[in-house]
């Protein structure tokens, strides 16, 4: 059984969805090793947030970023939590929509995704510095 737990730290990016699993698997050699397994993502922050979709075409980062920005439009008359700008507290609602964690099966040594899936840094903030992950990689 192989259990290991690392925290990296995520350069900053700009609003928007960007996919960070090279950055993920950068970081954890051990995954070659995992014959089956799971590794879990998690986010420690609560104005960002993960999800796993779409690879391949940009356009659906795109589409993404527009959706919720419609959904959760930065209008500070809606809201009372706003001291850190017109995106507090809408960064706080997106990511606990979109949620703060995933867990991906490890099959064979890589991850168990389908062919056209990644995971996802969701930046909801207009100006964020770097965000911190905690990876959990176990199995047999």
């Amino acid at each position: 059984m192989i259990i290991k737990q690392i925290d990296i730290s995520l350069r900053s990016y700009p609003r928007g969805f960007h996919l960070i699993t090279d950055e993920v698997l950068s970081s954890l050699n051990e995954i070659k090793d995992i014959n089956a397994g799971m590794l879990h993502v998690f986010i420690r922050h609560t104005s960002a947030s993960l999800t796993v979709n779409e690879n391949a075409d940009p356009t659906v980062r795109h589409d993404f970023e527009t959706f919720f920005n419609r959904t959760v439009p930065e209008d500070t008359r809606l809201y009372k939590h706003t001291l850190e700008g017109t995106d507090d507290m809408t960064s706080h609602i997106k990511s606990s929509l979109l949620g703060s964690s995933v867990s991906i099966p490890v099959k064979d040594g890589k991850l168990h995704t389908g062919v056209w899936q990644g995971i996802y840094l969701c930046e909801h903030r207009n100006r964020a510095s770097g965000r911190n992950l905690t990876l959990t990689l176990w199995g047999i």
